[in-house]
């Protein structure tokens, strides 16, 4: 049955583009002199380009329900990896596919735990703390439910969605990361008679890097890549909605698409892994500047530099050479994801929709890639990790680009995807619409903003579980922890590199400034999702 829209006016539609762990100056727009991206870089040119956007946690599944939802991880409930999104919960697809949208996703969501498991040291912090068996998924009969992206189970079947997850009509999924995802791309795979389990892995890979596990290039063909199943799953949603118009549907439609890279493991298909050489990789300004003045966790890290941690998905201290291999993949990975955009944007121009839709592009968070000799993500809130490349295209005249200086948030792609529909935000969403700014570059929508951090286990100089919450402004950083002394000032003003940390009585107004504001942003922060059903 066709969609009907019952707004007067036809609304834009909407495609969101969502890559992995990439930071805002690994692309040609976000400044980057090395890495080519000519496709990212004139959307980037006809957009709206957000460059101090920043995420509300610098982890997946947090920050990547704070996408959908508009609202910060103590208040959506997934405050760290590991926690399945509520199935009910409110998201703006939910809300764009009830208002009559036509809606897709494609890619990775990660708004259900992917089936990697904890490590042994993670597990022992979990029982020290008591979390074992306290979850509220363990008191349901709902955990089956919460398995739809374990990529064990989509390996052992063909995995059916449940009809309106998470809010989209229809999703085509990837779990999981560079050439080990699983999902209904596994099932792309075998259909083309090709072994998921037997293609991928270190070991099956024509060029390795031995410094790294965690560098190599896929022995998938690029055409059976992870990058390409996106694309081509993207392309036919887009030729299924415009022949929808065809045949008189008139409703709008949200496409949302997200790309797996370029997160580690770096394994883009050999052509891609040679695209850059290492020895050409630029090292960061602030590679040698020890991060261990900062806190005792960046302390050992330094000591035991070259060494990434145990299960290499945390922050750990990159020696030089694994730093210049590893980007060198890495920015293979961001040159296949910018041509495969290119792709899309191509066959959404061409089937005649391009002057009708709005165009998104953002990440779920960044990566350290050496800024202060360190690598990854987690326990770290320095400005490669919680800073994010955020671009917004609107149909119109050219007085909607440019730069947009203030502070944003990924909370603010719900709400405006809502005011872009000509929806009103529903009670608790946090983020704000980006479209006033669009409008006026003048303005600013808000004076600081909060960033979470929670983390079931942790690390050495930084006992777990943990809670971490950063107070930023345009000039400032204040971070604090739960389970240490101490924390982490930035005057941003004179220090953009975030260098010299002023918490230990250096600058004691400005500490003294920022943790009051700090105080007012956990407030605001609470969850006022409920609503009271009665007066008493």
């Amino acid at each position: 049955m066709p969609h009907h829209t019952d707004t007067p006016a036809r609304r834009p539609n909407l495609v969101v583009f969502v890559a992995d762990q990439l930071r805002a100056d690994h692309l040609g727009f976000g400044g980057n002199p090395v890495v080519h991206t000519p496709h990212l870089d004139a959307l980037a040119a006809r957009s709206a380009r957000f460059d101090r956007a920043y995420v509300t946690c610098p982890v997946c599944m947090p920050n990547r329900a704070s996408i959908v939802t508009g609202r910060m991880p103590s208040a959506h409930g997934t405050r760290h990896n590991g926690i399945p999104l509520h199935r009910d919960v409110q998201t703006f697809p939910r809300l764009l596919t009830d208002a009559g949208w036509r809606t897709a996703a494609v890619g990775k969501l990660h708004f259900q735990n992917m089936g990697w498991g904890w490590e042994d040291h993670q597990l022992a912090d979990f029982e020290a703390a008591g979390f074992r068996g306290a979850g509220w998924l363990e008191r349901t009969g709902d955990r089956d439910w919460y398995a739809y992206e374990d990529l064990h189970r989509h390996l052992a079947e063909r995995v059916t969605l449940p009809e309106g997850y998470y809010g989209f009509d229809s999703v085509d999924l990837v779990v999981g990361h560079s050439d080990f995802a699983s999902g209904h791309y596994a099932h792309w795979l075998a259909d083309r008679g090709v072994d998921p389990r037997s293609a991928r892995g270190r070991a099956n890979s024509p060029s390795t890097y031995e410094g790294w596990e965690q560098v190599y290039a896929s022995a998938l063909p690029e055409e059976l890549y992870p990058t390409r199943f996106v694309t081509e799953h993207a392309t036919t949603r887009l030729k299924e909605f415009a022949a929808a118009r065809a045949q008189g549907d008139d409703a709008p439609f949200l496409l949302f698409v997200s790309y797996p890279d370029p997160h580690h493991p770096f394994t883009p298909p050999r052509r891609w892994f040679e695209r850059y050489a290492a020895a050409d990789m630029p090292l960061p300004r602030t590679f040698d500047h020890a991060a261990g003045g900062a806190m005792p966790h960046f302390a050992a890290m330094a000591e035991r530099r070259g060494a990434p941690d145990r299960d290499s998905t945390v922050t750990w201290a990159i020696a030089e050479d694994q730093l210049r291999h590893a980007m060198a993949a890495e920015f293979g990975m961001i040159s296949l994801l910018d041509e495969s955009v290119g792709d899309v944007l191509a066959t959404l121009d061409g089937l005649g929709l391009a002057d009708e839709t709005a165009v998104a592009f953002t990440s779920d968070h960044g990566d350290m890639f050496g800024d202060h000799g360190l690598m990854l993500k987690q326990f770290t809130h320095y400005e490669g990790c919680v800073r994010v490349p955020l671009t917004l295209a609107l149909p119109g005249s050219d007085a909607l680009r440019g730069e947009r200086p203030g502070l944003v948030s990924s909370l603010d792609l719900a709400a405006t995807a809502l005011d872009l529909a000509g929806l009103p935000r529903h009670h608790g969403m946090q983020g704000q619409s980006l479209l006033p700014v669009v409008h006026d570059p003048g303005l600013r929508l808000r004076e600081q903003l909060l960033i979470e951090e929670d983390e079931p286990f942790g690390l050495e100089g930084l006992p777990g579980p943990l809670r971490m919450r950063s107070l930023l402004t345009e000039s400032a950083r204040l971070t604090v922890y739960d389970t240490v002394a101490g924390g982490e000032l930035y005057d941003l003003s004179c220090d953009p590199d975030e260098t010299v940390n002023l918490h230990d009585g250096k600058a004691p107004a400005l500490r003294a400034e920022l943790t009051e504001r700090l105080a007012h942003a956990l407030v605001a922060a609470n969850d006022s999702g409920r609503v009271p059903s009665a007066t008493g």
